[in-house]
C-alpha cells in the first residue's frame, strides 16, 4: 500500500501516519503497529466460509443494469433494452449478456439504501457497514482515526487467516477520487492501525486509473492513454534468482522490513513483527499465493475469459485469494469513481464499464461454482448507492441513496431470486428496504462472526460490531 499523505495522525503516543503508511506498503497491514494491550483481544469466528466484494466505485445506476424499466417515461427509461435472462420472468440489461444467461446462480437485492448522496459520506457508510458518523468525522481527512472501522478491518479483528495469510485483502488500489483524496471509511480508523486489513495497493500508476485499465477513458470521450506499459505492478512478489534456497537474501519485500526492524521494534512487539514477517514470506514463498498475485502471466485463455484489463485480473487475483484461504477479499472495480456517470451515462456504460464488468464477475462466478468454492464463498457485487431516475442535460445520471440494486451469489443465496420491489421509475422502495446495517451484517454471519462481538475503539469505549439483522430474505 503506497502511503496517501504523511501528516501524523492523533494516533496512540508514538504511531503516526507515516508508521502505518509505510508498513503498508511493504504489502503487510499496520497490525503490528501496536502493543497487544492497546485492544482487546477480539472473539473470534469459527465458522469457515468466505467473502468476496467486488465494489463498483462511484455508483452503478440500477435503472441501466439490474431494475430496469421499460415502461417509465423516456427520460428516465434511457437508451437501454432489457432482455430476457435464464429466470422466466427477470430481466436485465442488454449489455450485460454474460449475467443475463447466469441468473440461475445469483439474487439481485433493489432495494439497499445508502443514506447520502454524497461520494464521501455514503463509501464511508457501505465500506464500514454503519450509518451513524462518529465525532470529529470530516470527509475532508482521510484515512483518518476519526472514521469507523472497515468491514475489512473489522474482519481482521473477528477472524482468524489460513493458510498463514492474513483475514481481509483489499486489491487492486484504493478508492481515490478525481483529486486525489481518498474516500473515507476503508481502513480501520478508531478500531487502530494494528487491525488493518492487507491493502495490496498492485495497479499500475495510471495517472486517471478510469475504468478497466489499459482501456481507460474520460466521461467526455476524449482520447486517453493508459499510463503504463502493464495492468499490474508485482516485482516486489518475485523471488531473486536462486528461489527458495535463497528467500533469506535480496527478498525485495522483507528488505524493507528489515532496514525498517529499528524502527518497528519502536512502536511494536518483537513477536507482532516476525507475525508479519512470516505472513511476507508466506506470500513469497508459496505458490499457490505467489501465483494469485501474478495474474498477468496466467494462462492465455484463462486471462482472456476474464478479460485482460484491471477489472478482470483483479477478479481472477480475488478467486485465487479466496482459493489460497483469505476470509474476506474486497475488489475496487476502478480507483477514480468509474461508476459515477454523470456525464455520458449510457455512451460509458455500453462501450466502457458494463461490458468489461460482465465478463470479469461472470468468470469469477463460473470459476466459484465450478471448484465448489460457492459452497463457502459468498460473492457481492454492488457499489455505495444507486443513480437518479431522471436523465441530466448531459446524458448522465446523479447519486442517489434510496434505493442501490446488489447482486449475491454463493454460501447458500438462491439464485434467480428478486429481493425487494421498487417504484415504476426505480426511485423508491415499495418492500424490502435494506441498509448498509443490514449488507454488513450479513458480510459478518457469513464469516461466522458471533452477533455479540464487540471491538474497542482507540479511547477504550466499547462499540458492538453487528448494527443490524442480515438481510431480510436473502437466503
Amino acid at each position: 500500500m503506497t502511503g496517501p499523505r504523511t501528516e501524523t495522525l492523533t494516533l496512540p503516543p508514538r504511531v503516526s501516519r507515516r508508521d502505518v503508511l509505510q508498513a503498508g506498503a511493504l504489502g503487510l497491514g499496520a497490525a503490528s503497529l501496536l502493543p497487544t494491550s492497546a485492544i482487546a483481544a477480539p472473539q473470534v469466528a469459527t465458522r469457515r466460509k468466505s467473502v468476496i466484494f467486488v465494489f463498483l466505485t462511484g455508483g452503478i445506476s440500477q435503472q441501466d443494469s439490474f431494475d430496469m424499466k421499460p415502461a417509465a417515461p423516456v427520460d428516465v427509461r434511457g437508451e437501454f433494452q432489457p432482455v430476457s435472462t435464464r429466470t422466466p420472468g427477470l430481466q436485465i440489461c442488454e449489455h450485460l449478456p454474460l449475467l443475463a444467461q447466469r441468473t440461475d446462480k445469483y439474487a439481485i437485492l433493489r432495494t439497499l439504501a445508502t443514506g447520502s448522496n454524497g461520494h464521501e459520506l455514503a463509501c464511508h457508510m457501505m465500506l464500514t457497514g454503519r450509518l451513524d458518523l462518529p465525532p470529529a468525522f470530516n470527509t475532508n481527512d482521510a484515512p483518518s482515526p476519526n472514521e469507523w472501522p472497515s468491514i475489512p478491518s473489522l474482519v481482521t479483528y473477528a477472524t482468524r487467516g489460513r493458510n498463514n495469510l492474513p483475514p481481509a485483502v483489499v486489491l487492486p488500489q484504493p478508492s481515490i477520487n478525481e483529486i486525489g483524496r481518498f474516500r473515507p471509511g476503508q481502513y480501520a480508523g478508531r478500531l487502530g492501525p494494528r487491525w488493518e486489513a492487507w491493502h495490496v495497493d498492485i495497479a499500475a500508476k495510471c495517472p486517471l486509473g478510469n475504468g478497466a485499465c489499459p482501456d481507460c477513458f474520460r466521461f467526455d470521450g476524449s482520447p486517453f492513454q493508459h499510463g503504463s506499459p502493464t495492468i499490474f505492478d508485482t516485482p516486489h512478489l518475485k523471488l531473486p534468482n536462486g528461489g527458495n534456497g535463497r528467500l533469506s537474501e535480496r527478498l525485495s519485500l522483507l528488505a524493507g522490513i528489515e532496514n525498517q526492524r529499528e524502527h518497528m521494534q519502536r512502536v511494536a512487539r518483537v513477536e507482532q513483527h516476525a507475525k508479519f514477517r512470516e505472513q511476507a514470506v508466506s506470500v513469497l514463498a508459496d505458490p499457490t499465493t505467489k501465483e494469485a498475485f501474478d495474474v498477468e502471466n496466467a494462462d492465455p485463455k484463462l486471462v482472456e475469459r476474464y478479460g485482460k484489463n484491471k477489472f478482470g485480473l483483479s477478479c481472477l487475483m480475488a478467486f485465487r485469494l479466496s482459493q489460497a484461504g483469505v476470509n474476506y477479499v474486497q475488489v475496487n472495480l476502478g480507483k477514480n469513481s468509474s461508476w459515477d456517470t454523470h456525464y455520458g451515462n449510457f455512451a460509458n456504460l455500453k462501450n466502457n464499464l458494463l461490458p468489461p464488468m460482465d465478463r470479469a464477475v461472470s468468470a469469477l462466478m463460473d470459476d466459484l461454482f465450478e471448484s465448489g468454492l460457492s459452497e463457502e464463498t459468498l460473492l457481492i457485487v454492488g457499489g455505495e448507492f444507486g443513480r437518479t431516475p431522471k436523465i441530466n442535460k448531459d446524458a448522465g445520471r446523479d447519486h442517489w441513496d434510496p434505493v442501490n440494486s446488489v447482486l449475491f451469489a454463493g454460501a447458500g443465496v438462491p439464485g434467480g431470486k428478486v429481493i425487494g420491489k421498487t417504484d415504476a421509475l426505480a426511485a423508491y422502495p415499495l418492500s424490502g428496504r435494506q441498509t448498509t446495517e443490514n449488507f454488513a451484517a450479513t458480510i459478518f454471519d457469513t464469516l461466522g462472526i458471533p452477533s455479540s462481538t464487540s471491538w474497542t475503539d482507540l479511547d477504550g469505549r466499547p462499540h458492538q460490531i453487528y448494527h443490524a439483522q442480515p438481510l431480510e430474505g436473502l437466503l
